[in-house]
Formats: C-alpha cells, structure tokens, sequence
C-alpha cells in the first residue's frame, strides 16, 4: 500500500498543473485546429447548421491574402530588429549594473525593470502623446536643435521604428534581471584570475562572462523572439494597423479578422499558420544551440 501512494505521489503534484494545461492550453488549441476547418462566423455562434467544413480553403485565403503576406513582413522587420536590440542592451546593461557597486547603478536597475512591469496598453497610450507630430515631447525636442518634425506613426517605416523603440525600452527590464542571475552565479575566482593574468574588462567580459552565460542568452533568445512573434499590444493600441497597414503584424491580422469581422474559421488558420512557424523557430534555435554545445565539449 505505501509502496503505490510512493508511485502515485509525483502524479498527484503534477495534476493541478497538468489539468490547468489541458484545460487553458491543449483543449483551446484543439477547438481552435478545428474552427480552422470551418466557415465559423458570428451567424454560426446562433446556429450552428450555418457551419460548414471547407477543408483547406481558410489557409489557402490566408496564404494568398495580400494583407496577411503584408502582415508576414512587419512581423519578420520587427523580429529581425527587434530580438537582437532586446537581447544586446539587456545583457549591456545587466553587465554593467553586475559590475558596479555604487547606488546609482541600483538606481538604474529600478528605471529599467520599472516598464516591464508596467501595463502595456497604459505605456502605449502615454508613448502615443510623445509620437504626436504636433505636440508630442520627440517633436518639441527636436524642433530644439532646429530639427524634425518626425513622422512617428504616420510614415509606415518610421511607425515600425517606433513601435520598435518603445517595445526594446519595454522589454529590457525583465531580461536585464534573467541576465543578472546569470551573472551572480559565475563564480568571482574567474575574473581575479583573468586580472593576474592582466586582462582587461573587455577581454573579461568577451572571454569568461559571455561564453559562461551562453545559455542564459539562448533563453533569453528564444523567450523573446516567441514574444515578438507575437508583437500586438503596440500596434493595436498606438497605429490600429496603419498607416496603410503598414504596422500591421500576424497578432493583429488574427485579432481583427477574429473579434472585428468575426470571421472565426479564418483566423484560425492565421493563428494555426502563425503557431507553426514559432514551433518551427524555436526548433532551429534548439538545434543550433545543440550543435554549439556538442562543439565546446
């Protein structure tokens, strides 16, 4: 009797957990696959005999969708940009609070993990005021130093730029802690002997600490290329999509076509498209960081 309440005691810890994950994850995700296959609408929410399977006609109107192949390109710019920014001043900065000692560098970790915390539609909001091109603070800056005014959110490259701007000044906070985690756990012994041997900081910043946080940076890499992924907040809030539709990405393309045109089986599939291509992401990510690892052993 004590030996099967042995076998049955992890089961019982993980059930909470694995209920929650059925319940909120795969469940959703299975209603989901199939709403894909459907003409689902507002209408067939009243009755469901409206409904009708179509097979693969919602992903080959997604994929041929001139608006969504648009959306694709925002997502990729944002991504593409977007990632290494996050990944490169959070570690910068993280670095550069482990190392000092003062209370102005815990002054500095405060000011930056402040936005991570902080709601996203409210910080959206706020940045919008500062984007305006009439009266917003960038402009009165600029006007300053006889400079600008800056189309912000009103030429579609320069908003994809500054949703990006605000979304890296949003995201270093929580990184920059993952990161200084890392940095505590390095052992102090490394870097006094790399100081008798005469290294500098920069040779003790490039030869010990970045190598041994290497999987604190593929964390952090994966985490926060799945998050821009799924870039939406900033968009919605500040541009609507525009102008032109030139800030809209895959998130958005789904929520509008979702919760605006209730087309329910459409952007199923664009959610189905967008769930495959992180999966696929995050699976080459994987397998480079294997293949680095198997080369330093």
């Amino acid at each position: 009797m004590m030996k099967k309440q042995g076998i049955l005691a992890p089961f019982l810890f993980i059930f909470p957990a694995l209920t929650l994950l059925l319940l909120f994850s795969i469940i959703p995700i299975i209603v989901a696959l199939i709403i894909s296959f459907t003409d689902l609408s507002l209408a067939g929410l009243a009755d469901w005999s409206r409904v009708h399977f179509i097979g693969w006609n919602n992903y080959k109107s997604v994929l041929t969708d001139t608006v969504f192949a648009k959306a694709i390109g925002n997502t990729l710019f944002y991504v593409i940009i977007g990632v290494p920014l996050v990944v490169a001043f959070s570690l910068a900065i993280a670095i550069m609070i482990n190392f000092g000692r003062s209370a102005f560098f815990k002054l500095i970790r405060l000011v930056f993990y402040t936005p991570s915390i902080t709601n996203t539609v409210a910080i959206a909001v706020v940045w919008s005021y500062l984007y305006n091109p009439s009266i917003g603070l960038f402009n009165f800056i600029l006007a300053k130093f006889h400079m600008g005014p800056v189309p912000w959110l009103q030429d579609p490259t320069m908003a994809k730029i500054s949703l990006i701007i605000l979304a890296v000044w949003k995201a270093i906070g929580i990184n920059m802690i993952i990161f200084l985690a890392a940095l505590q756990g390095i052992p102090k012994e490394y870097y006094e002997a790399a100081e008798i041997d005469g290294a500098n900081r920069w040779k003790q910043i490039t030869k010990i600490t970045i190598p041994l946080m290497s999987f604190s940076i593929f964390f952090v890499s994966v985490t926060t290329l799945i998050g821009w992924f799924q870039f939406f907040e900033e968009p919605l809030v500040m541009t609507k999509g525009g102008p032109l539709d030139g800030t809209t990405s895959v998130a958005l393309f789904i929520y509008r076509n979702g919760f605006q045109y209730s087309k329910f089986g459409y952007a199923a599939a664009g959610s189905f498209i967008l769930f495959i291509s992180i999966i696929i992401v995050t699976a080459i990510q994987f397998k480079i960081q294997n293949r680095h690892e198997k080369q330093g052993v």
